[in-house]
């Protein structure tokens, strides 16, 4: 096992060493970007991790979404945009850039609090020996950061004007596994400047933090899959699975706490359903709810309303929602 893993580790190393030197350094050093070099080296890494994904959850869920579908799907073109929207983020690498640019910041703060005396927290030194062991700071870090995503994510649901921009999240009626990803890009770039915080604080390192990401990119694209799958009664209650999540996307259970237009909801742990269970947010059923948002119904259900077909019509329409929003909060 450990041999397969280093072949694959220097095979990936030789693809982006050649797709740096052939296509990412000349045009660098074209555009006059010399002095960014390095940083287009990991970029070059960034790029590669989100195609290695998109074609292994092209690979997995693709033909389980055939075998053993939830529902039928009756959008195609929704589905080609959910898939654009995997692009944009997998292959930009937006919480992973984030990242990066907070990282020389935190390194200056770290190299002035050395300064004084005074020595950064760091969560592999909790218990020498044992947390400072690879696997366990990887499962520890990754336990961390998904308790703060957890918060970030009911705080989603809580704040009118959040909730209108996330909104275009639940807004999917016809769930795949690239619906993860339809996200509005404001909310995007809050979530990883929090999250790359958060990691940064605990002390998380580069390398670390791009698996990190990764392993928690994968499980949430399962979570959204067209899959009648669940993990049992015990599994469910130790990570987050595409059932469970389901019933957060559900119309009206999923994002209100009581009745139409009352914010709140269900079910919001990002991988580990302890959270939901230790805060009393979780629920658990047997069926694979329905998705979407109560206010797309037709009336008197709902008002009908239009989320956008297109990428940067729902992007429009998250903006106008979130200062909608936003002024019924306040009036």
């Amino acid at each position: 096992m450990v041999n397969i893993v280093s072949t694959v580790a220097d095979l990936f190393g030789q693809v982006q060493g050649w797709l740096f030197e052939a296509v990412v350094q000349p045009i660098v050093f074209h555009a006059g970007l010399g002095a960014f070099a390095e940083e287009a080296f990991e970029g070059t890494e960034w790029f590669l991790i989100g195609v290695c994904e998109i074609v292994l959850l092209f690979l997995l869920l693709r033909p389980l979404e055939a075998l053993i579908p939830v529902h039928v799907i009756t959008d195609r073109r929704a589905r080609w945009n959910d898939f654009l929207y995997t692009v944009i983020h997998r292959l930009g690498a937006f919480s992973i850039a984030i990242f990066f640019l907070l990282n020389p910041l935190v390194d200056r703060v770290t190299a002035e609090l050395h300064l004084h005396g005074i020595e950064p927290f760091n969560l592999e030194n909790l218990w020498p020996g044992v947390t400072d062991i690879a696997l366990v700071s990887f499962l520890l870090y990754l336990l961390v950061l998904d308790f703060f995503d957890y918060w970030y994510h009911r705080a989603e649901h809580q704040f009118n004007w959040w909730w209108g921009l996330h909104s275009l999240h639940h807004s999917q009626r016809n769930m795949n596994l690239w619906s993860d990803d339809r996200n509005h890009l404001l909310d995007d770039l809050l979530r990883d400047m929090y999250l790359a915080v958060i990691a940064l604080a605990i002390g998380v390192e580069p390398g670390q933090y791009v698996l990190l990401v990764a392993a928690s990119r994968v499980l949430q694209s399962l979570q959204h899959a067209n899959v009648r799958v669940h993990f049992g009664a015990l599994g469910e209650r130790l990570l987050v699975s595409p059932r469970y999540h389901r019933l957060h996307h559900a119309i009206g259970i999923g994002h209100e706490s009581s009745g139409a237009g009352s914010l709140g909801g269900h079910n919001f742990a990002v991988l580990f359903p302890v959270w939901d269970m230790v805060f009393r947010t979780a629920r658990f059923e047997s069926g694979f709810a329905q998705t979407g948002v109560r206010d797309q119904l037709p009336p008197p259900q709902g008002q009908a309303r239009d989320y956008g077909k297109g990428f940067w019509r729902q992007q429009w329409l998250g903006l106008q929602r979130m200062v909608e929003y936003a002024r019924k909060a306040t009036s």
